[in-house]
């Protein structure tokens, strides 16, 4: 599960999920879901593997949203459906997705990258929470 939280002049994200493969998996969902007004539209025809490590959990989790950002924005790929496995500080994962498709993808707000700001990432009685800042 992610929500939408107000912060000035940006947008929070807060995730929570029951370990912190879903965890990622799911901020990747709640980070396409600012992008596209209607996220469970793009079609897994595409598939790009990633492979991560870092010193913290947050900033691999910074990475891995920057790695997916970068990818939209550098090659136009959108992405809904995600495969992670996070150990650790490594994350292996799988996105699927396709091209931008202007006739089909109904773009909402321009997310410009991933903050430090207020980052966070916690056990918590339903597992694992994320509290990010999208810059846009």
């Amino acid at each position: 599960m992610f929500e939408v939280f107000d912060h000035t002049a940006d947008l929070g994200l807060r995730v929570e999920a029951g370990n912190l493969s879903e965890l990622f998996s799911e901020a990747a969902r709640g980070l396409f879901a600012q992008l596209l007004h209607n996220p469970q539209d793009v079609a897994p025809v595409c598939r790009r593997d990633y492979s991560l490590v870092a010193t913290r959990c947050e900033d691999l989790l910074v990475d891995w949203l920057g790695e997916l950002l970068y990818v939209f924005e550098t090659e136009h790929l959108l992405f809904h459906q995600f495969d992670v496995q996070v150990r650790d500080t490594r994350l292996c994962g799988t996105a699927w997705g396709e091209p931008i498709d202007p006739q089909r993808h109904r773009f909402a707000s321009e997310v410009k990258g991933v903050t430090y700001h207020e980052l966070a990432v916690e056990p918590c009685p339903q597992g694992w929470r994320a509290e990010l800042i999208l810059d846009v």
